[in-house]
């Protein structure tokens, strides 16, 4: 069979999929990405993660906080490794995360909703990734989203992204960013499974990852708490108008109260806002030049159109419009629109209904049906 680089975070997903990927026969070399903030803990544990000939060995996270790139994270995907028998090596892309990181904030301080993961996947995980496969020989990449392959049905065509037969953990719209040309290339192994069977596997096959949580946070925020994280980075002082304090504002200009700073807010929020005015109030948009939190009711959050830059297409788009769904953030559900490519990399949407909490910097997604089209970057809507 094929030579095979997996991504191995440590968890549960990426653990079974080395399993799964051994029993198909495939030669597998597993790889922990260190992407998180600098720590003095080295993560190589007694010595037992080899470091790659081509990359030096990472550094851990003196927190151990739960996440994808921790020390503790590198030790349990160090130990399922060596439970299969593979080899195991460490890649230290700090530099490179940093890039992601100053994304993030950059994002925030413009009053927009970043999303380091979705980004990280298409900048460091099917990039330098594939740079090391490419180094090591290796034919495919893999790794343990839950998303699957779909072989062509026709001479000349290319593998399809589909989502993920279990519908509560679907991660298609974090990998609509894949070069079209190395998605041939892509192994997705637990794509088929229901979570609840990979944790069985995980079980039966004697993993220690099996009971393992799901990380839920950004992995280089180590306290959860973003805006703190945002300040910390990029102090208001910095800024033109050396503030990022405001006015909550009303969507018929009332000013109903003050905000310490615009990067704790997202469009669609609804909690945190310490404003009462008689019903549930939600922020519609935010205005990084005058600082303005603007809110209101439900309602004033539709919207019909968007645009996106930056676009990625595994499907073709052609020149016409086309009718499909499109998913505007992680975890939301995909909602019929037209859809038009633009000559310039752009993609303009039509809703069919109206669509609500549509936020600047978040992907947004095409499908048809289960299979992914592609998307780009939201920029505006109205």
């Amino acid at each position: 069979m094929s030579r095979v680089v997996l991504a191995m975070s440590g968890g549960v997903d990426s653990s079974v999929a080395a399993h799964l990927l051994q029993q198909a026969g495939h030669e597998v070399i597993g790889v922990f990405m260190r992407h998180g903030e600098q720590a003095a803990q080295a993560c190589a544990i007694d010595g037992k993660v080899e470091s790659s000939p081509l990359l030096p060995i990472l550094q851990g996270r003196a927190d151990h906080k739960q996440g994808c790139c921790s020390a503790s994270d590198a030790e349990d995907a160090r130990s399922v490794a060596a439970r299969l028998g593979i080899p195991f090596f460490a890649l230290d892309l700090q530099r490179e995360f940093s890039e992601i990181v100053d994304y993030f904030v950059d994002e925030y301080v413009q009053g927009r909703t970043p999303n380091p993961c979705v980004m990280c996947n298409h900048r460091l995980k099917f990039g330098r990734l594939f740079d090391y496969a490419d180094a090591v020989g290796a034919e495919f990449v893999a790794t343990g989203h839950y998303a699957r392959r779909g072989e062509p049905t026709s001479p000349g065509d290319v593998p399809s992204l589909l989502r993920g037969v279990d519908n509560s953990k679907d991660q298609s719209y974090a990998l609509f960013g894949i070069p079209r040309d190395r998605f041939p290339r892509m192994l997705l192994p637990v794509g088929g499974y229901q979570k609840a069977e990979i944790r069985e596997l995980a079980g039966k096959v004697g993993l220690n990852v099996a009971q393992k949580k799901d990380s839920q946070e950004i992995c280089f925020v180590t306290t959860g708490h973003h805006a703190q994280f945002v300040k910390d980075r990029r102090p208001a002082a910095e800024t033109g108008s050396g503030t990022r304090s405001g006015n909550f504002v009303t969507v018929d200009g009332r000013v109903v109260g003050r905000h310490d700073g615009i990067e704790a807010y997202t469009v669609g929020q609804r909690k945190g806002l310490g404003i009462a005015l008689g019903e549930p109030m939600f922020v519609v948009r935010i205005d990084a030049e005058t600082n303005d939190v603007v809110i209101g009711p439900k309602p004033s959050l539709a919207r019909r159109a968007l645009s996106a830059r930056d676009c990625n297409w595994l499907v073709p788009p052609g020149t016409e419009p086309f009718a499909c769904q499109v998913m505007i953030r992680y975890n939301s559900q995909p909602v019929p629109a037209t859809v038009r490519a633009t000559d310039d990399g752009r993609l303009e949407v039509q809703f069919d209904e109206p669509c609500f909490g549509v936020a600047p910097g978040q992907a947004a997604v095409c499908y048809n049906g289960e299979r992914v089209l592609g998307g780009g970057w939201i920029v505006s809507s109205s």
